[in-house]
């Protein structure tokens, strides 16, 4: 079976409201939980399970240290290029905003990794607009040709590919792929992507699935948080890795949690998340799966990233620039979204230090592979 006829079981309005009717007793007896299911997420991240979150955060601090330790992996996001075909309706790259369009060149390319690897970075997600006639499977391939010698791990953050086209880019050096389902609400789906390839819901829902049978080491999942009812697309997108890890149980999995921020075009936020949500929501995710990567970035506050640290988060980002080229090559050229938390690496380092956390910025090499 797959994720999309289970997807096709659930109605959005229906887990809506499941959400909302769950109580404070059915939160409190998921919290004592040692292996939670479907049900007991969704208590979780209700609007009961809200007075329980000193608790929730206390017990997602345990489990992360028991399973990942006192550590915090260091990333960088690397933009080869803002081209983008599709019209998005929270993007700077958006295909209808008037900007300027670049991507790397091959000395571009080289230029931005060793700044990257300059700052101290040897894990780089590198990161497109979806430009099929531009940035494609040949550009990606060469590209991490360029800058494997800098780096031990090359994640990809780019348009949804064929099945056959990710064991190329596995063969290639590529540790994992994130594929954001954006929002999980069919039905107003269209409305965030009125043209392009990306408007194909069902391509887009698909595409994990392509993905770990691939055989790709790790593969990154989460919604857009501000598009739709953050509640009723979390419970989709954590019965969406559920699915996989039961499917394709050799890949490790990550979760990401990208708030809509300011950008080109964009103005507001039809459903915002507030801080103490966001926590709630990591905590329930870490409650339902110890095992599970959590990736915060620098779209979230200093003081955010800070508390986050010592209450579930693994993976960071640090001193990142959202533009093609922005680390070296082109600082002035249209960034995808702001970042809030705009600290140098080193400075973030000294915090996670000063926290009792080791900032680590390798931790796998190829010769172990």
């Amino acid at each position: 079976m797959t994720f999309k006829e289970i997807f096709d079981t659930y109605s959005y309005s229906d887990v809506q409201a499941r959400v909302r009717s769950k109580t404070l007793k059915e939160a409190e007896e998921a919290l004592l939980k040692s292996k939670l299911n479907m049900e007991d997420f969704m208590a979780l991240i209700s609007p009961a399970a809200s007075v329980l979150l000193e608790r929730m955060a206390l017990k997602s601090q345990q489990l992360t240290k028991q399973r990942f330790g006192k550590t915090i992996q260091l990333y960088a996001p690397m933009y080869l290029s803002n081209e983008c075909n599709n019209i998005c309706t929270y993007c700077g790259y958006s295909f209808d905003n008037k900007i300027k369009r670049k991507t790397l060149s091959d000395a571009e390319v080289l230029q931005e990794a060793k700044a990257i690897k300059e700052l101290g970075f040897d894990h780089v997600l590198l990161v497109t607009g979806e430009a099929n006639a531009t940035v494609h499977v040949p550009y990606f391939l060469h590209a991490i040709e360029l800058i494997k010698p800098f780096f031990s791990n090359i994640s990809i953050e780019v348009q949804p590919m064929e099945e056959e086209e990710y064991k190329k880019l596995h063969e290639a050096g590529v540790y994992s792929v994130l594929i954001y389902q954006e929002t999980y609400h069919k039905e107003n789906y269209k409305i965030y992507h009125p043209k392009g390839k990306k408007s194909n819901f069902d391509y887009r829902l698909d595409t994990p699935e392509r993905v770990g049978r691939s055989g790709i080491h790790k593969i990154g999942l989460g919604v857009l948080l501000g598009l739709e009812d953050w509640r009723a697309d979390s419970f989709f997108c954590a019965l969406h890795l559920d699915y996989l890890q039961k499917t394709f149980w050799r890949s490790k999995y990550s979760i990401s949690f990208p708030r809509i921020r300011p950008a080109e075009g964009v103005n507001d936020v039809k459903n915002p998340i507030s801080d103490k949500e966001l926590l709630q929501l990591i905590c329930a995710y870490r409650l339902f799966n110890p095992d599970l990567e959590i990736s915060v970035s620098t779209r979230e506050t200093e003081i955010f990233r800070n508390n986050v640290i010592k209450l579930g988060a693994t993976s960071m980002s640090a001193g990142s620039k959202t533009n093609p080229g922005g680390y070296s090559v082109d600082k002035e050229s249209l960034e995808q979204f702001e970042i809030d938390d705009s600290r140098s690496p080193s400075e973030f380092i000294e915090v996670i230090k000063q926290q009792g956390y080791e900032p680590v910025m390798k931790d796998w090499d190829r010769a172990f592979s």
